[in-house]
């Protein structure tokens, strides 16, 4: 098993957690996992990334080469880092957010549409929790973890007395997800 992910967003939104967390719970599974993040000169608002590689064997070179899955909330994030995605790869966008080129909702079989910034905001009420909701709707839509080995990688992760908050918010992202991919539907609409 190898699979590759890209979260991309700009900086402040918290998204390189979702890989950490990824990681994380690859290695709960057995899993090897290796996660490489990419900040720009301009760390809050600038274009950024984490690269998560899973494999079941040992990880030889930390690099992406063909994404099986990519998010992005930022535009900027998405025109810069949206490359090396596989034609058959999972892409999630928020759609407030992202200005997708009408090329790009063509060339992927699954182009997924989530405003997860509006749902962490209507959900959670504080967008510390984004990185979960994300990483909620990735893992539905992928499978590549466990929903418990990403629930368990979570809990660990989140700061003494937000585990609840975060185990909320990482339900609103993977029940909308999953229910979105059980009736094939690829845009959530509130």
């Amino acid at each position: 098993m190898h699979f590759e992910a890209r979260f991309s967003a700009v900086g402040g939104q918290g998204i390189i957690l979702a890989g950490t967390i990824l990681a994380d719970a690859s290695h709960i599974l057995g899993l090897h996992a290796a996660g490489s993040p990419t900040y720009t000169a301009q760390v809050r608002g600038g274009p950024t990334k984490v690269d998560v590689i899973v494999d079941s064997d040992r990880i030889l070179f930390p690099r992406t080469a063909a994404i099986d899955f990519f998010l992005s909330l930022a535009t900027k994030s998405y025109l810069r880092f949206g490359d090396n995605i596989k034609p058959d790869g999972v892409v999630l966008v928020d759609p407030n957010l992202v200005e997708v080129p009408a090329e790009d909702r063509e060339k992927y079989k699954n182009f997924y549409e989530i405003p997860i910034i509006q749902l962490t905001s209507d959900h959670m009420g504080r967008m510390v929790y984004t990185s979960a909701v994300s990483l909620g709707a990735m893992v539905a839509l992928t499978d590549v973890v466990t929903e418990d080995a990403a629930r368990q990688a979570l809990k660990t992760r989140a700061p003494k007395g937000t585990e609840m908050y975060n185990m909320k918010a990482f339900s609103v992202g993977y029940d909308i997800a999953a229910k979105m991919k059980e009736k094939g539907e690829y845009v959530y609409s509130m």
